[in-house]
Protein backbone atom coordinates (compact mmCIF):
# COMPACT_ATOMS: atom_id res chain seq x y z
CA UNK A 1 0.00 0.00 0.00
CA UNK A 2 1.65 3.33 -1.31
CA UNK A 3 2.12 6.07 1.45
CA UNK A 4 0.11 9.45 1.77
CA UNK A 5 2.34 12.21 0.36
CA UNK A 6 1.82 15.32 2.62
CA UNK A 7 2.76 19.20 2.02
CA UNK A 8 2.90 21.83 4.96
CA UNK A 9 0.29 24.46 4.15
CA UNK A 10 0.23 27.84 5.79
CA UNK A 11 -2.95 28.80 8.00
CA UNK A 12 -2.03 32.34 7.39
CA UNK A 13 -1.79 32.81 3.29
CA UNK A 14 -2.15 29.53 2.30
CA UNK A 15 1.44 28.73 0.55
CA UNK A 16 2.91 25.24 0.00
CA UNK A 17 6.00 23.91 1.32
CA UNK A 18 7.52 20.47 0.56
CA UNK A 19 8.66 20.62 4.90
CA UNK A 20 8.33 21.80 8.06
CA UNK A 21 9.50 25.29 8.78
CA UNK A 22 9.41 27.13 11.22
CA UNK A 23 8.75 30.85 9.37
CA UNK A 24 6.38 30.36 6.38
CA UNK A 25 8.58 31.30 3.11
CA UNK A 26 5.94 32.81 1.75
CA UNK A 27 4.22 35.49 4.25
CA UNK A 28 7.33 35.11 7.27
CA UNK A 29 4.64 34.30 9.53
CA UNK A 30 6.09 31.64 12.62
CA UNK A 31 4.11 28.73 13.15
CA UNK A 32 1.56 28.78 10.99
CA UNK A 33 2.54 25.50 8.57
CA UNK A 34 0.20 22.54 8.98
CA UNK A 35 0.67 19.16 7.53
CA UNK A 36 -2.06 17.78 5.13
CA UNK A 37 -2.38 15.08 2.38
CA UNK A 38 -1.35 16.08 -1.29
CA UNK A 39 -4.86 16.67 -2.87
CA UNK A 40 -5.32 14.85 -6.76
CA UNK A 41 -8.49 16.86 -8.05
CA UNK A 42 -8.68 16.74 -11.65
CA UNK A 43 -11.60 18.86 -12.65
CA UNK A 44 -12.08 20.82 -16.17
CA UNK A 45 -14.38 23.56 -13.97
CA UNK A 46 -12.80 23.80 -10.27
CA UNK A 47 -10.79 26.85 -11.81
CA UNK A 48 -13.90 28.34 -13.90
CA UNK A 49 -14.34 32.18 -13.46
CA UNK A 50 -17.09 33.62 -11.19
CA UNK A 51 -18.32 35.20 -14.19
CA UNK A 52 -19.73 34.40 -17.71
CA UNK A 53 -17.07 35.30 -20.02
CA UNK A 54 -17.60 38.48 -22.14
CA UNK A 55 -15.56 41.11 -23.96
CA UNK A 56 -13.97 43.88 -22.43
CA UNK A 57 -16.44 46.87 -21.98
CA UNK A 58 -15.80 51.10 -20.66
CA UNK A 59 -16.95 51.01 -17.00
CA UNK A 60 -19.26 53.94 -17.90
CA UNK A 61 -20.90 51.17 -19.67
CA UNK A 62 -21.77 49.11 -17.59
CA UNK A 63 -25.43 48.56 -16.29
CA UNK A 64 -26.58 49.48 -12.80
CA UNK A 65 -30.10 47.61 -11.60
CA UNK A 66 -32.31 49.39 -9.50
CA UNK A 67 -32.50 46.34 -6.85
CA UNK A 68 -28.97 45.25 -6.43
CA UNK A 69 -29.58 46.60 -3.22
CA UNK A 70 -31.97 45.37 -0.41
CA UNK A 71 -32.52 45.78 3.40
CA UNK A 72 -32.37 42.68 5.98
CA UNK A 73 -35.21 44.24 8.35
CA UNK A 74 -33.13 44.58 10.96
CA UNK A 75 -31.85 48.71 11.14
CA UNK A 76 -28.49 47.91 13.17
CA UNK A 77 -27.33 45.24 10.62
CA UNK A 78 -27.91 47.16 7.87
CA UNK A 79 -25.99 49.70 9.43
CA UNK A 80 -22.95 47.52 9.52
CA UNK A 81 -23.30 46.10 6.00
CA UNK A 82 -23.54 49.71 4.39
CA UNK A 83 -27.17 50.01 3.86
CA UNK A 84 -28.27 46.04 3.03
CA UNK A 85 -27.86 42.83 1.18
CA UNK A 86 -25.96 43.01 -1.96
CA UNK A 87 -26.92 40.71 -5.06
CA UNK A 88 -24.24 38.14 -5.11
CA UNK A 89 -22.05 38.99 -2.09
CA UNK A 90 -20.33 37.37 0.16
CA UNK A 91 -20.86 37.92 4.26
CA UNK A 92 -18.42 35.99 6.50
CA UNK A 93 -19.44 36.40 9.91
CA UNK A 94 -17.11 35.23 12.27
CA UNK A 95 -17.51 35.45 16.73
CA UNK A 96 -16.72 33.79 20.08
CA UNK A 97 -18.93 30.24 20.45
CA UNK A 98 -22.69 30.75 21.83
CA UNK A 99 -22.26 34.86 21.22
CA UNK A 100 -25.43 35.04 18.90
CA UNK A 101 -23.96 34.42 15.55
CA UNK A 102 -26.92 31.59 14.67
CA UNK A 103 -29.10 33.15 16.51
CA UNK A 104 -28.60 36.71 14.49
CA UNK A 105 -28.35 34.94 11.51
CA UNK A 106 -31.83 33.01 11.77
CA UNK A 107 -33.64 36.13 12.60
CA UNK A 108 -32.77 38.13 9.26
CA UNK A 109 -34.25 35.25 7.43
CA UNK A 110 -37.26 34.79 9.15
CA UNK A 111 -37.50 39.49 8.37
CA UNK A 112 -36.39 38.47 4.67
CA UNK A 113 -38.22 35.07 4.58
CA UNK A 114 -41.51 37.23 4.26
CA UNK A 115 -41.11 38.96 0.94
CA UNK A 116 -37.93 36.83 -0.48
CA UNK A 117 -37.16 33.17 -0.57
CA UNK A 118 -34.59 32.32 1.80
CA UNK A 119 -32.12 29.15 2.52
CA UNK A 120 -30.39 28.35 6.22
CA UNK A 121 -27.87 25.66 5.55
CA UNK A 122 -26.61 23.80 8.48
CA UNK A 123 -23.60 21.62 9.08
CA UNK A 124 -23.73 21.26 12.62
CA UNK A 125 -27.41 21.40 13.65
CA UNK A 126 -30.89 18.89 12.72
CA UNK A 127 -33.66 20.59 10.73
CA UNK A 128 -35.09 19.78 14.50
CA UNK A 129 -32.94 21.59 16.48
CA UNK A 130 -33.07 24.44 14.04
CA UNK A 131 -37.11 24.16 14.63
CA UNK A 132 -37.05 24.33 18.11
CA UNK A 133 -34.27 27.62 18.14
CA UNK A 134 -36.93 29.61 15.93
CA UNK A 135 -39.75 28.53 18.38
CA UNK A 136 -37.81 30.38 20.88
CA UNK A 137 -37.29 33.45 18.42
CA UNK A 138 -41.19 33.24 17.69
CA UNK A 139 -40.58 32.41 13.81
CA UNK A 140 -41.63 28.87 13.65
CA UNK A 141 -44.41 30.23 11.04
CA UNK A 142 -41.52 31.50 8.95
CA UNK A 143 -41.24 30.16 5.41
CA UNK A 144 -37.23 30.04 5.64
CA UNK A 145 -36.22 26.75 3.95
CA UNK A 146 -34.15 24.89 6.17
CA UNK A 147 -31.12 22.52 4.95
CA UNK A 148 -28.54 19.78 7.32
CA UNK A 149 -26.05 19.13 5.18
CA UNK A 150 -22.54 19.13 5.22
CA UNK A 151 -21.36 18.04 1.79
CA UNK A 152 -20.44 20.53 -0.37
CA UNK A 153 -21.84 18.89 -3.93
CA UNK A 154 -25.58 18.18 -2.39
CA UNK A 155 -25.29 21.97 -1.23
CA UNK A 156 -24.57 22.84 -4.70
CA UNK A 157 -27.54 21.34 -5.70
CA UNK A 158 -30.09 22.63 -3.23
CA UNK A 159 -29.00 26.26 -4.06
CA UNK A 160 -29.31 25.36 -7.60
CA UNK A 161 -32.60 23.50 -7.23
CA UNK A 162 -34.34 26.78 -5.08
CA UNK A 163 -32.07 29.83 -6.07
CA UNK A 164 -32.56 31.50 -3.09
CA UNK A 165 -32.29 35.47 -3.02
CA UNK A 166 -30.56 35.05 0.38
CA UNK A 167 -28.86 31.58 1.96
CA UNK A 168 -27.02 31.20 5.11
CA UNK A 169 -23.60 28.53 5.08
CA UNK A 170 -23.71 27.51 9.57
CA UNK A 171 -20.97 26.76 9.23
CA UNK A 172 -17.89 26.71 6.69
CA UNK A 173 -15.62 25.01 8.87
CA UNK A 174 -17.88 21.87 8.65
CA UNK A 175 -18.68 21.89 5.37
CA UNK A 176 -16.60 19.89 3.31
CA UNK A 177 -15.98 18.58 -0.26
CA UNK A 178 -15.80 14.52 -0.92
CA UNK A 179 -13.55 15.40 -4.01
CA UNK A 180 -10.57 15.97 -1.66
CA UNK A 181 -9.11 13.80 1.16
CA UNK A 182 -8.74 16.06 4.15
CA UNK A 183 -10.60 16.44 6.51
CA UNK A 184 -13.57 19.53 7.11
CA UNK A 185 -12.03 22.03 8.75
CA UNK A 186 -8.87 21.78 7.17
CA UNK A 187 -6.99 24.71 4.86
CA UNK A 188 -7.59 22.80 1.95
CA UNK A 189 -10.96 22.15 2.42
CA UNK A 190 -12.26 25.31 3.77
CA UNK A 191 -10.55 27.47 0.58
CA UNK A 192 -12.05 25.07 -1.94
CA UNK A 193 -15.85 25.22 -0.54
CA UNK A 194 -15.45 29.13 0.33
CA UNK A 195 -14.34 28.94 -3.60
CA UNK A 196 -16.89 27.06 -5.06
CA UNK A 197 -20.43 28.80 -2.78
CA UNK A 198 -18.41 31.93 -3.45
CA UNK A 199 -18.63 30.99 -7.33
CA UNK A 200 -22.31 30.37 -7.52
CA UNK A 201 -23.06 33.56 -5.51
CA UNK A 202 -21.59 35.33 -8.47
CA UNK A 203 -22.88 33.57 -10.77
CA UNK A 204 -26.73 33.73 -9.29
CA UNK A 205 -26.73 36.53 -7.61
CA UNK A 206 -27.85 34.88 -4.46
CA UNK A 207 -26.44 36.99 -1.28
CA UNK A 208 -24.56 34.44 1.03
CA UNK A 209 -23.38 34.56 4.47
CA UNK A 210 -20.81 32.10 5.69
CA UNK A 211 -20.49 31.50 9.49
CA UNK A 212 -17.03 31.19 10.46
CA UNK A 213 -15.51 29.99 13.50
CA UNK A 214 -12.37 31.95 15.40
CA UNK A 215 -9.32 30.75 17.11
CA UNK A 216 -8.71 31.06 20.58
CA UNK A 217 -6.97 34.45 19.88
CA UNK A 218 -10.13 35.84 18.47
CA UNK A 219 -9.00 35.64 14.85
CA UNK A 220 -10.86 33.71 11.68
CA UNK A 221 -9.76 30.29 11.84
CA UNK A 222 -9.18 28.47 8.66
CA UNK A 223 -6.48 30.37 5.48
CA UNK A 224 -6.52 33.44 5.20
CA UNK A 225 -7.37 33.93 2.05
CA UNK A 226 -10.73 33.34 3.70
CA UNK A 227 -11.19 36.74 4.26
CA UNK A 228 -9.92 37.62 0.53
CA UNK A 229 -12.65 35.44 -1.32
CA UNK A 230 -15.62 37.05 0.90
CA UNK A 231 -17.07 40.80 0.28
CA UNK A 232 -17.46 41.37 3.61
CA UNK A 233 -16.01 40.27 7.11
CA UNK A 234 -18.34 40.70 10.32
CA UNK A 235 -16.86 40.28 13.71
CA UNK A 236 -19.65 39.58 16.95
CA UNK A 237 -18.10 40.71 19.78
CA UNK A 238 -19.60 41.17 23.31
CA UNK A 239 -19.18 40.37 27.52
CA UNK A 240 -20.79 37.24 27.92
CA UNK A 241 -21.70 38.65 31.36
CA UNK A 242 -23.47 41.53 29.69
CA UNK A 243 -26.72 41.36 27.32
CA UNK A 244 -25.30 43.47 24.51
CA UNK A 245 -23.56 41.96 21.64
CA UNK A 246 -21.67 44.46 18.92
CA UNK A 247 -21.27 43.67 15.22
CA UNK A 248 -18.45 45.36 13.49
CA UNK A 249 -17.04 45.45 9.81
CA UNK A 250 -13.61 44.96 9.13
CA UNK A 251 -14.17 44.39 5.58
CA UNK A 252 -16.47 45.81 3.50
CA UNK A 253 -16.35 46.15 -0.34
CA UNK A 254 -19.96 47.98 -0.34
CA UNK A 255 -19.89 50.28 2.36
CA UNK A 256 -17.47 51.85 4.93
CA UNK A 257 -15.54 49.90 7.36
CA UNK A 258 -15.47 50.00 11.29
CA UNK A 259 -19.38 50.79 11.64
CA UNK A 260 -21.03 49.37 14.52
CA UNK A 261 -24.18 47.78 15.24
CA UNK A 262 -25.54 47.05 18.84
CA UNK A 263 -27.84 44.86 19.25
CA UNK A 264 -29.55 43.62 22.92
CA UNK A 265 -29.91 39.74 23.45
CA UNK A 266 -33.19 38.93 25.17
CA UNK A 267 -35.55 36.17 25.40
CA UNK A 268 -36.69 36.16 22.07
CA UNK A 269 -34.02 36.85 20.47
CA UNK A 270 -31.42 40.15 19.43
CA UNK A 271 -32.75 43.49 19.34
CA UNK A 272 -31.48 46.25 17.64
CA UNK A 273 -30.49 49.12 20.16
CA UNK A 274 -30.83 52.63 18.25
CA UNK A 275 -29.51 54.64 20.68
CA UNK A 276 -26.51 52.55 22.17
CA UNK A 277 -25.02 55.78 24.01
CA UNK A 278 -27.74 56.05 26.46
CA UNK A 279 -26.92 52.37 27.22
CA UNK A 280 -23.70 53.00 27.86
CA UNK A 281 -23.99 55.47 29.86
CA UNK A 282 -27.08 54.15 31.98
CA UNK A 283 -24.86 53.17 34.69
CA UNK A 284 -22.65 56.89 34.93
CA UNK A 285 -22.84 58.27 38.08
CA UNK A 286 -21.85 61.70 38.83
CA UNK A 287 -19.18 63.17 41.05
CA UNK A 288 -17.09 59.57 41.25
CA UNK A 289 -13.11 60.05 40.57
CA UNK A 290 -11.69 58.66 37.89
CA UNK A 291 -14.60 58.18 35.28
CA UNK A 292 -14.37 60.28 32.44
CA UNK A 293 -17.44 60.60 29.16
CA UNK A 294 -16.20 60.32 25.85
CA UNK A 295 -17.41 60.68 22.53
CA UNK A 296 -15.97 58.08 20.02
CA UNK A 297 -16.44 57.59 16.41
CA UNK A 298 -17.74 53.80 14.68
CA UNK A 299 -17.90 54.68 11.22
CA UNK A 300 -20.52 56.86 10.65
CA UNK A 301 -22.01 56.80 14.20
CA UNK A 302 -21.01 59.28 17.25
CA UNK A 303 -21.08 56.62 20.58
CA UNK A 304 -20.72 57.85 24.16
CA UNK A 305 -18.48 56.16 26.10
CA UNK A 306 -17.41 55.95 30.24
CA UNK A 307 -14.16 55.69 30.52
CA UNK A 308 -12.81 54.68 33.93
CA UNK A 309 -9.54 54.73 35.79
CA UNK A 310 -7.93 53.26 38.76
CA UNK A 311 -4.82 55.31 40.25
CA UNK A 312 -3.35 53.09 43.46
CA UNK A 313 -0.14 52.97 45.00
CA UNK A 314 1.88 49.93 43.80
CA UNK A 315 2.52 46.74 46.10
CA UNK A 316 5.17 45.71 44.04
CA UNK A 317 8.20 46.93 42.43
CA UNK A 318 6.97 46.64 39.44
CA UNK A 319 3.55 48.48 38.74
CA UNK A 320 0.82 47.00 36.65
CA UNK A 321 -0.56 48.12 34.10
CA UNK A 322 -4.50 46.35 32.69
CA UNK A 323 -6.35 47.64 30.25
CA UNK A 324 -9.77 46.72 29.53
CA UNK A 325 -11.32 47.90 26.05
CA UNK A 326 -8.15 49.73 24.97
CA UNK A 327 -4.67 49.49 23.49
CA UNK A 328 -2.48 48.25 26.35
CA UNK A 329 0.49 49.47 24.28
CA UNK A 330 -0.63 53.38 23.90
CA UNK A 331 -1.46 53.03 27.98
CA UNK A 332 1.96 53.00 28.60
CA UNK A 333 2.82 55.66 26.06
CA UNK A 334 0.53 58.00 27.56
CA UNK A 335 1.62 57.45 31.13
CA UNK A 336 5.85 58.96 29.90
CA UNK A 337 3.16 61.43 28.21
CA UNK A 338 1.27 62.83 31.47
CA UNK A 339 4.95 62.69 33.16
CA UNK A 340 6.74 64.76 30.77
CA UNK A 341 4.68 66.94 29.92
CA UNK A 342 1.91 67.16 32.22
CA UNK A 343 4.08 66.81 35.31
CA UNK A 344 1.82 63.84 37.18
CA UNK A 345 4.09 60.73 37.84
CA UNK A 346 2.40 57.23 38.06
CA UNK A 347 5.71 55.07 37.86
CA UNK A 348 5.13 54.07 41.37
CA UNK A 349 1.17 53.65 40.51
CA UNK A 350 -0.80 50.79 39.50
CA UNK A 351 -3.11 51.76 36.75
CA UNK A 352 -5.75 50.18 35.36
CA UNK A 353 -8.44 51.36 32.91
CA UNK A 354 -11.47 50.13 31.49
CA UNK A 355 -14.07 50.98 28.61
CA UNK A 356 -17.85 50.70 30.42
CA UNK A 357 -19.51 48.06 28.32
CA UNK A 358 -17.30 45.57 26.69
CA UNK A 359 -16.45 48.79 23.93
CA UNK A 360 -13.51 48.06 22.56
CA UNK A 361 -12.07 51.39 21.47
CA UNK A 362 -8.90 51.51 19.10
CA UNK A 363 -9.09 55.41 17.85
CA UNK A 364 -6.62 57.80 19.15
CA UNK A 365 -9.37 59.91 19.83
CA UNK A 366 -9.68 58.42 23.48
CA UNK A 367 -6.44 59.44 24.92
CA UNK A 368 -7.45 62.82 26.34
CA UNK A 369 -10.45 61.33 28.08
CA UNK A 370 -8.06 58.55 29.20
CA UNK A 371 -5.56 61.00 30.80
CA UNK A 372 -8.07 62.42 31.98
CA UNK A 373 -10.14 59.50 33.95
CA UNK A 374 -5.88 59.28 35.05
CA UNK A 375 -5.78 62.30 36.47
CA UNK A 376 -9.35 62.54 38.08
CA UNK A 377 -8.31 59.33 39.76
CA UNK A 378 -4.28 60.28 40.81
CA UNK A 379 -6.32 63.61 42.18
CA UNK A 380 -9.27 62.03 43.68
CA UNK A 381 -10.95 64.68 42.32
CA UNK A 382 -14.53 64.17 40.37
CA UNK A 383 -14.85 65.19 37.06
CA UNK A 384 -17.79 67.89 35.96
CA UNK A 385 -20.71 65.14 35.15
CA UNK A 386 -22.42 67.13 32.25
CA UNK A 387 -18.33 67.35 30.60
CA UNK A 388 -17.28 65.44 27.38
CA UNK A 389 -14.09 65.16 26.34
CA UNK A 390 -11.93 63.88 23.05
CA UNK A 391 -8.73 64.58 21.63
CA UNK A 392 -5.16 62.59 20.38
CA UNK A 393 -2.13 63.38 22.62
CA UNK A 394 1.41 63.52 20.53
CA UNK A 395 4.47 62.71 22.02
CA UNK A 396 5.49 65.88 22.58
CA UNK A 397 2.23 66.41 24.76
CA UNK A 398 0.41 68.54 21.86
CA UNK A 399 -3.69 68.19 21.74
CA UNK A 400 -4.20 66.86 17.93
CA UNK A 401 -7.51 66.99 16.23
CA UNK A 402 -9.32 64.24 15.30
CA UNK A 403 -12.48 63.58 12.43
CA UNK A 404 -15.86 64.42 13.15
CA UNK A 405 -15.18 66.73 15.25
CA UNK A 406 -18.87 68.61 14.84
CA UNK A 407 -20.74 65.70 14.98
CA UNK A 408 -19.45 64.72 18.02
CA UNK A 409 -20.25 67.34 19.76
CA UNK A 410 -24.27 67.13 18.57
CA UNK A 411 -24.29 64.24 19.59
CA UNK A 412 -23.07 64.78 23.08
CA UNK A 413 -25.54 68.18 22.73
CA UNK A 414 -28.50 65.74 22.48
CA UNK A 415 -27.95 63.68 25.51
CA UNK A 416 -28.06 66.63 27.86
CA UNK A 417 -24.26 67.38 27.90
CA UNK A 418 -23.06 70.36 28.36
CA UNK A 419 -19.55 71.54 28.30
CA UNK A 420 -17.06 69.77 26.07
CA UNK A 421 -13.36 69.50 26.46
CA UNK A 422 -11.11 69.31 22.92
CA UNK A 423 -8.29 70.04 20.74
CA UNK A 424 -8.33 73.27 19.50
CA UNK A 425 -8.48 73.32 15.77
CA UNK A 426 -11.33 70.96 16.61
CA UNK A 427 -13.88 74.01 17.76
CA UNK A 428 -17.14 74.42 15.75
CA UNK A 429 -17.62 77.41 13.74
CA UNK A 430 -21.24 77.66 14.58
CA UNK A 431 -22.18 77.55 18.39
CA UNK A 432 -23.91 74.21 19.48
CA UNK A 433 -27.11 75.39 21.43
CA UNK A 434 -26.45 74.62 25.16
CA UNK A 435 -22.68 73.30 24.96
CA UNK A 436 -19.79 75.28 26.15
CA UNK A 437 -16.72 74.08 24.30
CA UNK A 438 -13.60 74.92 25.39
CA UNK A 439 -10.51 74.52 23.07
CA UNK A 440 -6.72 73.67 24.06
CA UNK A 441 -3.37 73.16 22.30
CA UNK A 442 -1.16 71.48 24.99
CA UNK A 443 -1.86 68.69 27.57
CA UNK A 444 -0.57 70.97 30.17
CA UNK A 445 -3.78 72.99 29.37
CA UNK A 446 -5.88 69.74 30.36
CA UNK A 447 -4.09 69.47 33.77
CA UNK A 448 -4.97 72.92 34.59
CA UNK A 449 -8.75 72.87 33.20
CA UNK A 450 -8.82 69.34 35.56
CA UNK A 451 -7.51 71.47 38.78
CA UNK A 452 -9.53 74.53 38.34
CA UNK A 453 -12.85 72.90 37.20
Amino acid sequence: MSKTKSQYCCSECGGLSAKWQGQCPHCQAWNTLLETAIETVHQANRHRALAASSPSQALSQVTLDEDTRFATGMDELDRVLGGGLVQGGVILIGGDPGIGKSTLLLQMLGAVGTRLSTLYVSAEESARQIALRAQRLQLIGSPVQVLAEIQLGQILVELERQRPAVAVIDSIQTVYWDALQSAPGSVSQVRECAAQLTRYAKQSGTTLFLVGHVTKEGALAGPRVLEHIVDTVLYFEGDSSSSFRLVRAFKNRFGAVNELGVFAMTDVGLKGVSNPSAIFLSGHHAGVPGSCIMVTQEGTRPLLVEIQALVETAATPNPRRLSVGLEQNRLAMLLAVLHRHGGIACHDQDVFINAVGGVRINEPAADLALLSAIISSFKNKAIGSKLVIFGEVGLTGEIRPVQRGQERLKEAAKLGFTHALLPYANLPKQTIDGMSVTGIKHLQEAVQYLRDS
